[in-house]
């Protein structure tokens, strides 16, 4: 939910568009914007009606196979029925950008039972079908999908590939936040590979510029990823730096630091103290 509406006003909007007859006048996609919103203020009697009313109002093929998408995921149907719905989107006139999303669904899926190469399979032709319609943020998506097949899969030559394109897009969509996200993953592939220099490059790129944007999930994932390549090193002060400055971030904003991080700094305090014990042996 955006942090512009508070829940409140969400079920105030919701209830102005739904209540009585209002809901003749809801065209299908709007329905299907606004159950997502029911359901995250679980309405779920709210979120089917919102369904059902956007199967029922669709004005064609292309409508209904949005809101059989939106049912299906909503029921948890399974991965042959999603499937099934892709290859049928295909036929749709101007249904590319649903077989997409299709196909990047039915990838999750396969991905979630740890079938990486299924995943992978259906993860590339949504990926085709979004450069066919010039779709950014879904190659983005695609991509970084992609990139975690490969990892997952052991390719890290093409995880590499993948994530240094992820990067080079985020970059040409002035997506400062994609940028963020590709860079991390990017260095923890470089890190798996042992390429520590080029791993510890992009973690602090990283760093750097969610420190600019204050964006505290950000600074974590580089911070921790600074501190696991200062271990490596057995730089146990870098890593410890690393660490408290990932703890003193969330502290200034007045927000909990991740329980994680606190558990992590006493560790290596301990491990620290345990090492200098040895050494006075």
């Amino acid at each position: 939910m955006s942090s512009e509406v508070s829940p409140e006003q969400a079920r105030r909007i919701l209830d102005m568009l739904t209540e009585g007859g209002a809901m003749d006048d809801i065209n299908t996609p709007l329905a299907l914007r606004l159950t997502p919103l029911a359901l995250e203020l679980e309405d779920t009697d709210l979120a089917e009606r919102l369904l059902l009313h956007a199967k029922t109002n669709a004005t064609d093929d292309l409508e209904r196979g949005w809101a059989d998408f939106e049912k299906m995921k909503h029921e948890e149907q399974g991965i042959d029925s999603f499937a099934e719905l892709g290859a049928n989107s295909e036929l749709i006139d101007g249904g590319a950008a649903l077989a997409a999303a299709v196909s990047h669904h039915v990838a999750l899926l396969h991905l979630s039972q740890e079938e990486y190469e299924e995943a992978q399979t259906f993860a590339s032709r949504s990926l085709r079908l979004r450069e066919k319609i010039e779709d950014l943020n879904g190659i983005s998506y695609g991509l970084a999908l992609l990139e975690t097949c490969s990892k997952r899969l052991e390719d890290y030559d093409n995880a590499l590939v993948h994530g240094t394109r992820r990067i080079e897009l985020a970059m040409q969509m002035k997506d400062e936040e994609a940028q963020i996200e590709a860079m991390a993953d990017l260095a923890h592939t470089q890190a798996t590979i042992g390429n520590f220099a080029a791993s510890k490059d992009l973690y602090e790129q990283s760093l750097d510029l969610s420190v600019e944007l204050e964006d505290l999930s950000g600074q974590l994932v580089a911070r921790w990823g600074l501190a696991d390549l200062a271990e490596i090193a057995e730089d146990y002060e870098t890593a410890m730096l690393q660490l408290s400055d990932c703890l003193h971030s969330f502290l200034n904003v007045g927000l909990p630091t991740p329980l994680a991080v606190r558990q992590r700094i006493e560790d290596l305090a301990n491990f620290n103290s345990a090492g200098a014990g040895e050494s006075e042996k």
